[in-house]
C-alpha cells in the first residue's frame, strides 16, 4: 500500500496567536487541522486569552512550550526568533483590538512586539461582537493591514455569544486552512493565462458635482482580480469610481464614464484569453452635461437621459478566442433574467445575484449567487465571501475553456 498524498503544509513552520476571545477554544481545532496538514506550530496567548482556555491544551497538541509573555526567563527574545523561524503567523481569533494594534504598529506584549519583527506573511482570522466589525474604526484598522499585504479571513453571520445575530463570528477551520494554504502553497493553475476584469460603477455627469449612477462598490470585481492574480495569471483591471485599493501585481485601468470603460476594455480584448465583466455599468446618462453646476435657479425639473454602451455586446461581438463573463443584478425572477441575458449576450457564464438578499449583492463582503453557464448547467452559491466566490467563478471558468482552443495573440495591452 502506498504511503498516501503528502500533507499540504508538511515542513511548514507557523506561529499561531490566540488573543483575548470566546472564540480562542475554536484555536484548538484550527492547531489540530494545522498539525493534521504537516505543519509545525507554535503558539503564542495572549493575557486575556489565558482567560478563555488554558495554555496546557495547546502545549499538549502542539508538543511545544506556550509563549505568553516578554518578559518571562524561557521567552528571551522570543518575539525574534519565533517570527524569524516561521513562514507565517495565524491569528486565530484576532480580535478587535488585535485589529488596532497590528494596524497601528502598538506593542505592548509577546504577541503584537512579534508582528513589528516579522517579515513573514501575516494571516487574521477575526471574532467580535455586536456591530463591532462594521464599525468604522475596525474597518479602517482593516483595510490598512490588507493594503499592507494582511489576509483578511473574514468572520460569518450567525449567532453571537451576546444572543445577538449578526457577522463577527470566527470563520470555520476549514476556511482559515484554506487561506493559509492558499498564502505558503499557492494554486498556480491560471499561470499563463491573461485576464482582463472590469469592476466598480460608471459615473455620467449631469453638471460638474452632479452625476447618475449605481450602488456598485466594486468589491466583487476586485476580489476576481485579486484571486486571478494569485492563482498565477497576468491581469489587468479596468475599474470605475470606487474607495478601493487596487490588488498588488495587477495592473490598474481608472475609468468614470462608461464611454471610457467601453474603450479600455476593447482596445484590451485582443491581448485577454479571458474576459470578466463584473463591473455595474450605468444603463443611462444624460443627454447633455451641463459645463457649470447647475444652481436651484434654473428650475430643472426634468432630466433627459439616454442608453450608454452595451459594452458586454460589443465585447461579445468582437471576441475571437476569449472566454466571456457577464453579471446579472437582479431583484426579482432571477435564473429567468439571467438565462435571458446569457443568450441575448452571447456569453459563456454569468454570475447571477439577487441584491434584495439580506447582507448580499452591492457594498456587502458576502455574495448569494447562482451560476449559469452556455452548457446549460446551473450551481447555486450560498451567502459566502467575495473573495472566496471569486475562486469558485475562476473554477467554473476553467471547466469552460475548450481543450482545443489556441491562445489569444499576445499582443500588446493597448493604450486607451
Amino acid at each position: 500500500m502506498g504511503s498516501g498524498p503528502t500533507p499540504s503544509l508538511s515542513g511548514k513552520r507557523l506561529v499561531l496567536g490566540v488573543t483575548g476571545s470566546i472564540a480562542a477554544y475554536k484555536a484548538v481545532g484550527v492547531l489540530r487541522l494545522l498539525i493534521r496538514e504537516g505543519a509545525m506550530v507554535s503558539v503564542v496567548m495572549t493575557e486575556s486569552a489565558t482567560r478563555f482556555i488554558t495554555p496546557l491544551t495547546f502545549e499538549v497538541l502542539s508538543k511545544q512550550p506556550v509563549s505568553r509573555g516578554l518578559f518571562e526567563a524561557h521567552e528571551e527574545m522570543r518575539h525574534l526568533t519565533l517570527p524569524q523561524q516561521a513562514d507565517a503567523i495565524l491569528i486565530a481569533p484576532a480580535t478587535a483590538h488585535m485589529l488596532a494594534k497590528s494596524a497601528l504598529g502598538l506593542a505592548d506584549d509577546l504577541l503584537s512586539t512579534m508582528l513589528l519583527t516579522s517579515r513573514c506573511p501575516l494571516i487574521l482570522a477575526p471574532a467580535m461582537d455586536g456591530d463591532m466589525w462594521t464599525n468604522p474604526a475596525v474597518r479602517g484598522h482593516v483595510e490598512a493591514l490588507q493594503r499592507r499585504g494582511a489576509v483578511i479571513v473574514e468572520p460569518e453571520e450567525g449567532p453571537l455569544a451576546s444572543g445577538r445575530i449578526g457577522q463577527g463570528r470566527m470563520a470555520e477551520e476549514q476556511r482559515i486552512l484554506a487561506a493559509v494554504r492558499a498564502k505558503l502553497v499557492p494554486t498556480r493553475d491560471w499561470a499563463g493565462r491573461r485576464v482582463l476584469v472590469s469592476a466598480g460603477p460608471t459615473h455620467e455627469s449631469i453638471d460638474p458635482v452632479r452625476f447618475v449612477s449605481n450602488r456598485s462598490s466594486g468589491k466583487m470585481g476586485y476580489a476576481i482580480a485579486s484571486a486571478a492574480r494569485e492563482r498565477g495569471a497576468e491581469v489587468v483591471l479596468v475599474s470605475g469610481p470606487t474607495a478601493l485599493m487596487p490588488p498588488a501585481g495587477v495592473e490598474y485601468v481608472p475609468v468614470t464614464t462608461a464611454e471610457e470603460m467601453g474603450k479600455s476594455l476593447l482596445i484590451r480584448l485582443p491581448w485577454a484569453d479571458t474576459v470578466i465583466m463584473a463591473a455595474a455599468v450605468a444603463d443611462f446618462r444624460p443627454t447633455r452635461s451641463a459645463l457649470q453646476k447647475l444652481k436651484k435657479t434654473d428650475r430643472m425639473t426634468s432630466l433627459d437621459l439616454e442608453p450608454t454602451e452595451d459594452i458586454l455586446k460589443q465585447l461579445a461581438a468582437r471576441r475571437t478566442t476569449q472566454t466571456l463573463v457577464g453579471f446579472a443584478a437582479e431583484t426579482q425572477d432571477l435564473l429567468a433574467h439571467a438565462r435571458e441575458k446569457l443568450h441575448a449576450k452571447a456569453i459563456d457564464l454569468i454570475v447571477a445575484n439577487d441584491v434584495t438578499i439580506k447582507g448580499s449583492g452591492f457594498g456587502s463582503d458576502f455574495n448569494q449567487v447562482v451560476l449559469l453557464d452556455r452548457t446549460g448547467h446551473t450551481k447555486a452559491f450560498p451567502l459566502i465571501p467575495k473573495r472566496e466566490l471569486a475562486d469558485q467563478i475562476l473554477d467554473s471558468i476553467k471547466t469552460l475553456h475548450r481543450k482545443t482552443r489556441k491562445p489569444a495573440p499576445r499582443s500588446r495591452r493597448g493604450n486607451p
